[in-house]
């Protein structure tokens, strides 16, 4: 699910929370759970149901914080990586691991 800005909540359990991210795979989820956890958030995660068992497992992140919004958190700089830097766009979708503060490109590389 890519940042869209819309807040979406609901209720995993019996737990209120925020929904961070729906329908993502093992190691996906493992990330942002461990992100979030790191930035301070109490994070629930769910399986969702497969059709079949040849399906792929999937997973819902969440946020027991009401007011989380993954979109405004990255973009407004809020996140922290393991070693202390911001959080980019880029990062937050796991497409790279550098937190160059540039979000865009210039045609440099």
């Amino acid at each position: 699910m890519a940042l869209s800005g819309k807040h979406t909540f609901g209720s995993i359990g019996e737990t209120r929370v925020t929904f961070v991210e729906k329908g993502v795979d093992e190691n996906r989820r493992n990330f942002l759970k461990e992100l979030l956890e790191h930035n301070g958030f109490e994070v629930i995660t769910e399986e969702e149901t497969r059709k079949s068992n040849e399906d792929p497992q999937l997973y819902t992140v969440a946020v027991t914080d009401m007011v989380f919004n993954p979109t405004i958190w990255v973009f407004e700089r809020k996140l922290k990586t393991f070693d202390g830097h911001k959080v980019t766009q880029d990062y937050w979708n796991q497409k790279t691991q550098s937190t160059n503060p540039h979000y865009w490109n210039n045609g440099k590389k």
